[in-house]
């Protein structure tokens, strides 16, 4: 039963269609709704994880560089030429965002065991804790929203997701190098 009444349940978007209808009817609402709520949605999320980031005092570039040397395998190592790249960073914002983590103790810079002209950074404990702490706040503030599905409808609602994607990254030339 509890279905069959989010079935009837309004959103600002179908109010914001039904008052557009008429004078654009060249749109297709359907499109213009799925449109307007994945932006809506994102938004929010995204200001959500800003929320979050500033409890840890984090941005943006630094929480994405943190999980990128989270996922560099055992080590938790990478060059700044490597995380720029991944980044799409010049290699000044990568030098000043790299001198914030590590005066912060998130990051250390080490000498290179394969090129004695470069270094590595790598991931401190302090760093990777503080990551897997800003996840774990994040996601259990998109669990609560992710509530208002089944199960069911989580895995659905992925797979059509996942269709449009795929489109988006065909008409692109394929997916972003390290887009998440």
């Amino acid at each position: 039963m509890a279905t069959k009444t989010r079935a009837v349940e309004r959103d600002h978007i179908d109010r914001f269609l039904d008052s557009i209808r008429e004078r654009l009817p060249m749109l297709d609402p359907e499109v213009e709704g799925l449109v307007d709520r994945i932006g809506g949605l994102s938004r929010r999320f995204k200001k959500a994880l800003d929320e979050t980031l500033a409890e840890f005092d984090l941005d943006y570039a630094e929480y994405k560089l943190l999980g990128l040397l989270s996922r560099e395998g055992e080590v938790f190592r990478s060059s700044p030429g490597k995380l720029a790249r991944m980044m799409e960073l010049s290699s000044g914002a990568m030098t000043n965002r790299l001198d914030r983590l590590e005066q912060a103790g998130l990051v250390r810079r080490l000498r290179d065991p394969n090129d004695r002209r470069g270094i590595q950074v790598e991931l401190t404990n302090k760093g990777k804790g503080l990551y897997e702490d800003a996840i774990g706040v994040q996601g259990r503030k998109e669990s609560l929203v992710a509530a208002a599905l089944t199960n069911a409808e989580k895995k659905q609602l992925n797979a059509l997701l996942r269709r449009l994607m795929i489109e988006f990254e065909r008409a692109e030339g394929g997916p972003p190098p390290e887009d998440c």
